[in-house]
Order: structure tokens, then C-alpha cells, then sequence
């Protein structure tokens, strides 16, 4: 472009404010303002009213934090409902957010005559979630349920069959396949820009604390399911699955933290795993509440070049860089807090339309029957098991 095409910010404003004196002198101008139509572009935000309509059931942290102030940047859902056992915590985030349905655990089942409600999320600890995702989907909602889907996959099992016999759809909140940098690793993947994939590594942890509850819940078996395969390792599963287009045929495990960790009494605090594809590709990786700080890697090895994301699955600041195939370069995707509007206009499209989501209670059951299997293995001192 030339220096004369090429107008400057000054420029700009100073023919701006030429422009009266031009017009007054003469017709210096023959250009008229004319109003343009409503162009055609469906990531206009919807008005209001046609907007799905969502419930969040479980005002802890996760939901205070991430889920609930994320919901002025969706474009086709709105905050309808809030379901708390602490009625003045639901008042005061009534209030704040302008939602006015409020519920608690002996009044959920009556949002079935609620027809403002279109959609429930289940943000829970992981105990919880079969219960009152089944009861939503009775009541005739849709349900986001947070991940891991159920404690079992007897429960994950469950929570398919209520969706199917309710006609209704039944999501797990993967929020990485909305993550912007996710996203443009799947696709570069699939783009075969790092040539044939070889290999997956994986690691996902943080230290847990028995002094902070959001992570006091996750050491109790009968609320967070499992120890830290259901909460953090799940994350190294599902995103490499996600990036291939195969699923294991055999997993393996072993036990990997303090054997006399007062914290670890009933779940346990740490697994190194691996998952073995038909291809002869494996994923390997390692699950902790044993590590500090905070862990949350992949990286894809391919033929040609490896992607590397670190960290990977955060809430605010993943990292998407290429190594090879030329010089070492980080590639910017976009926002990662982008991913938890995207998560829910991803579900309200599939709801309204009700069609399966992107992440279907299918993916979630899955997930779980491979946790399942690597627990057998560590129990068995490593034992190769045979999908």
C-alpha cells in the first residue's frame, strides 16, 4: 500500500474537520450518508427474550468465579434461576445479577413449571451430579453438567438414559474444546501442519489443601468421586482425545504420592498413566494434588513438529507455541476466558435445536470408563488393561 493510500489517524481527523469549510465553498463533496441494512452476521448477540433461558445450581466458588460473571458475554444465553442452600447468598446474587427465580434443594424439582427456564447447570461437586441431573431432565430441562460427568459410570449410565427417555440433551462442560488456543491447536493438528501425530504428554496438578474447601470436598470419596484423576487428570484425557481421531484400545497406571499423606485417607493424591491408541500411539500422563504450583500441560509430538501448550487448560492465560517446521513461535489464539461463553451458546444451540452438544453425555461416560480401568490397573500394580 502507498504512503498516499495510507491515511493516518491525523489525517483522518484533520479531513474531518475540513469537511464543513469544503461543503460550505461548494459541492467539493458528492459522497451522501445512507443508512445500511442489518448485515447478516449470526454472532450478533440475540435480544434478550429469545435468549435461552439457564439455571445454575451450585453457588460455590467455580460458579461465583467463572461461570456466573462470563454470562454478559454470551449471545444467545441469559441467567434465568439460581439454586443455593444458602438463601442469602441466592438473594444477593439475585439481586446483582437481576435474577429472580430463586430455588433451594427441597423446591428444585417446581422448576419444571418454571417455563422460563430452559437449561440447567450443574456446577456440584462431583457426588452430586447424577442426582440432580437426572431430576432436571425429569423436570423436562436441558442439562450442562460441570466434569467429571458422575462418580461412576453405573451413574453416568443413568444420567444418559433419563436424557433419552425426557427427550432431552445431556452436556459434559469440557469448556477446552471452546478454548481459543484449543481450538486453533486442534486446528493445526488436523491441519496436518505438525505432520503425523507420534505422541502425547501430559500434566495436570496442583497441591491440595485440607484448609480451603473447594478442595477440602475433593479429598472426601462421597462428594468429589474419586481423587485426582476425576478432578485434574481427566483435563490430560479428554483435551488429547480431543485432538486425535481415535480412541484407546488398552490404559495402564500406577499410584504416585505419599503413601502416609494425611490428606489422602480417601481418594488418592496422585496417578502416572498411560493410554495406548490402535495406531501404536500412546498418551502418557500424570495426575496430582500433590504438585506445586499449579500444572496444567500438553504437548503434541508429530513427525514434522510438536505443539506445545503450557499451560493448557487454565481459565485465563493458555499458551499455544510451534516448534519446528521453523522458527520456535508462540501463536495467539484469542482470550481463554472466551471459552465459557462459547461453552454456553455452544449448548444453547444444541438445546433449542435439541441435537446432541459438542461434548455429549456420551464423551463424559467415556471418560469416566477410562478412569475406572486406570484404577484397576494401579490397584494391580500396573496391569495393562485391555479396552
Amino acid at each position: 500500500m502507498s504512503d498516499k493510500s495510507n491515511l493516518t489517524r491525523r489525517r483522518l481527523l484533520a479531513a474531518a474537520g475540513a469537511a464543513p469549510l469544503a461543503l460550505a465553498a461548494g459541492r467539493a463533496f458528492a459522497q451522501t450518508a445512507e443508512g445500511q441494512p442489518m448485515p447478516g452476521n449470526a454472532a450478533l448477540p440475540e435480544p434478550m427474550e429469545a435468549r435461552m433461558g439457564w439455571a445454575v445450581v451450585g453457588l460455590g466458588s467455580y460458579a461465583l468465579g467463572q461461570v456466573i460473571p462470563e454470562f454478559p458475554a454470551a449471545r444467545q444465553s441469559k441467567l434465568a434461576a439460581f439454586v443455593s442452600g444458602n438463601p442469602a447468598k441466592a438473594r444477593e446474587l439475585g439481586g446483582r445479577y437481576g435474577v429472580e427465580h430463586l430455588y433451594d434443594y427441597r423446591t428444585y424439582d417446581r422448576m419444571a413449571d418454571n417455563p422460563a427456564i430452559d437449561c440447567v447447570y450443574i456446577v456440584l461437586p462431583v457426588g452430586l451430579h447424577a442426582e440432580y441431573a437426572i431430576r432436571a431432565l425429569e423436570a423436562g430441562k436441558h442439562v450442562l453438567c460441570e466434569k467429571p460427568m458422575a462418580s461412576t459410570s453405573a451413574e453416568c449410565e443413568a444420567m444418559i438414559a433419563a436424557a433419552k427417555a425426557n427427550d432431552r440433551q445431556l452436556g459434559i462442560a469440557y469448556r477446552v474444546h471452546f478454548e481459543p488456543h484449543n481450538r486453533e491447536a486442534l486446528r493445526r493438528i488436523r491441519g496436518g501442519e505438525i505432520g503425523a501425530m507420534r505422541h502425547i504428554h501430559c500434566d495436570h496438578g496442583f497441591n491440595a489443601s485440607l484448609q480451603w474447601p473447594p478442595h477440602k470436598w475433593r479429598l472426601q470419596k462421597a462428594l468429589g468421586g474419586g481423587g485426582s484423576m476425576y478432578d485434574v487428570g481427566i483435563y490430560g484425557i479428554n483435551t488429547s482425545l480431543m485432538m486425535l481421531d481415535e480412541q484407546p484400545v488398552a490404559v495402564s497406571a500406577e499410584y504416585a504420592y505419599p503413601s502416609d499423606d494425611p490428606r489422602f485417607t480417601e481418594v488418592e493424591g496422585g496417578i502416572d498413566w498411560r493410554m495406548r491408541m490402535a495406531s501404536g500411539i500412546n498418551v502418557q500422563g500424570s495426575s496430582s494434588y500433590c504438585y506445586g504450583p499449579y500444572a496444567a500441560r500438553q504437548r503434541y509430538f508429530g513427525s514434522d513438529a510438536s505443539i506445545i501448550m503450557d499451560p493448557a487448560t487454565t481459565y485465563y492465560d493458555n499458551t499455544l507455541v510451534m516448534d519446528g517446521g521453523g522458527p520456535r513461535r508462540e501463536i495467539g489464539a484469542g482470550n481463554s476466558r472466551e471459552q465459557f461463553a462459547a461453552q454456553l451458546d455452544g449448548f444453547s444451540e444444541a438445546a433449542r435445536a435439541n441435537r446432541p452438544h459438542l461434548t455429549p453425555g456420551e464423551m463424559g461416560l467415556r471418560d469416566i470408563r477410562l478412569i475406572e480401568a486406570m484404577y484397576r490397573s494401579a490397584d494391580n500394580g500396573g496391569a495393562v488393561i485391555e479396552l
